[in-house]
């Protein structure tokens, strides 16, 4: 029914600079390789591109020996008219734990100073109280502060919380809502019937990103649109569709000639799409780009394995020469992630449940080998799960710890000095303490590889060691 439908352009945020790379070639797509086409995804008239953040600054670090902050100054140099994105975990930032609020607050500080426009923040649990440093940071530095509701499947998780959810976060202050929908499942119906929800219940745009890991995104996505969502997150097609979100090009002309005509041109689409194809084909060459992430999963939406995760657990197999237990893994995921209350699986709680799930096969007996963050979970460090914990899990994994019941962060000191002090001698620029709060020894041997760099000693002496990289 079009008549009754508000008559507006569906507004699209591209991925390709961020979650496309990070869901099919675990972010490893070089900002060398990404800058000669900024120009080009600057002309289309994107609401935003989604660039930074996520899992780009580990990568850049680790794989890459790249400055993160060197990469976001570039971009913003060359985006003249497209405001600029990234995705902030919380308490969390882009790391692995909760951080200090004074950490916080000025990595907020930093990424919108170095050419940040919208920062979409989101809490692994859905715990608000994980959100509100971020989120008054942003309004302090006149950024656009989006925050996310993980969305996942359970019997917690119903309409009337999304709601309730939904209007907190306008409460709190946020300029936008994304329904994050990590690993494809929402289901096109329901999408109708949570866009409309969401619509009446608050007056802040409403933005929708989704992976097509289980084959419904663009469906999902076409309903989406015609029960009003605002925005909608795309990916262009080299890197779209599997474990990535749905291709930019075949959106905009789904939409064509309709009240929600992005007016985008195809030509000019087409001309970027080109440019990545053959980085495309070069991963799939080097191996970079598994086939099995391409594929449509539908198992999905039993698992709710979101598409990085998919393609994190397949190689942390890998190293274990233990690439058969897979489907093992997969069946272990659910179990674990009831143990753990229920959270939604997206950084960092996807790499807790799926390394538990990992040890707990391998092993061959569950919680045999329990690593320090399941401990943090359980023990309440990450904040408040909306299922309680399964209490024989946790004895055994805790024993009689203290459970933490405030939000974490309350019971972190300010780090910011001590973090300075403890890295003074490889400072360069402000941001370095930030780059060391969040990956202590990753950052410190990539401040030695530019050391190296310069004094033209052997970068191998400074080069660190490969490890397995949670995406």
């Amino acid at each position: 029914m079009m008549a009754e439908v508000v008559k507006k352009p569906i507004k699209i945020t591209e991925t390709i600079l961020r979650d496309a790379h990070q869901s099919l070639i675990a972010t490893r797509m070089t900002t060398e390789q990404m800058m000669p086409i900024v120009e080009k995804l600057d002309k289309v008239g994107y609401h935003s591109v989604e660039c930074w953040g996520g899992a780009t600054f580990d990568a850049s670090l680790r794989f890459l020996k790249e400055d993160p902050w060197e990469r976001l100054r570039k971009f913003r140099d060359g985006f003249k008219n497209t405001k600029l994105q990234m995705l902030f975990r919380g308490q969390n930032i882009l790391g692995y734990r909760p951080y200090a609020d004074d950490v916080v607050e000025y990595f907020v500080q930093k990424s919108i100073a170095n050419g940040i426009d919208i920062i979409r923040i989101f809490d692994c649990l859905n715990d608000l109280r994980n959100l509100q440093t971020a989120v008054k940071a942003a309004n302090k530095e006149k950024g656009h502060a989006q925050v996310a509701l993980s969305y996942t499947l359970g019997d917690a998780y119903t309409l009337e919380y999304w709601v309730e959810m939904a209007k907190k976060i306008e409460d709190m202050g946020a300029d936008s809502i994304c329904i994050k929908d990590m690993a494809g499942l929402l289901l096109p119906y329901t999408a109708t019937e949570l866009v409309t929800a969401l619509k009446e219940a608050v007056d802040i745009p409403i933005q929708l990103h989704t992976h097509y890991t289980s084959g419904v995104a663009s469906m999902t996505y076409m309903k989406a649109v015609e029960a009003g969502v605002d925005v909608i997150d795309t990916a262009m097609s080299p890197f779209a569709l599997g474990t990535s979100q749905p291709a930019t090009e075949v959106m905009v002309e789904t939409f064509k000639g309709t009240p929600y005509d992005t007016g985008f041109d195809q030509k000019l689409l087409a001309e970027i799409a080109d440019y990545f194809r053959p980085i495309r084909d070069e991963a799939l060459e080097s191996g970079l780009l598994n086939p099995k992430n391409l594929g449509v999963n539908i198992k999905t939406l039993l698992y709710q394995v979101p598409g990085g995760m998919l393609s994190n657990l397949t190689s942390q197999l890998k190293e274990q020469h233990a690439e058969d237990k897979f489907y093992d893994v997969l069946e272990e995921v659910p179990r674990v992630r009831k143990d753990l209350g229920e959270p939604p699986l997206v950084t960092p709680s996807s790499q807790i449940v799926g390394t538990q799930a990992v040890f707990n096969v391998i092993m061959g007996e569950r919680y045999k080998m329990v690593t320090k963050e399941t401990k943090d979970v359980l023990s309440g460090k990450y904040g408040a799960t909306v299922k309680p914990f399964n209490k024989e899990v946790q004895e055994k994994c805790i024993g009689d710890t203290e459970v933490i019941t405030c939000r974490p962060a309350d019971l972190i000191k300010p780090e910011l000095d001590v973090l300075r002090k403890e890295m003074e001698q490889w400072s360069e620029q402000e941001e370095d303490v930030l780059s060391y709060a969040l990956f202590p020894q990753v950052a410190t041997d990539f401040f030695k590889y530019r050391e190296a760099q310069k004094t033209k000693v052997d970068p191998k002496e400074a080069d660190t060691e490969n490890g397995a990289y949670p995406v």
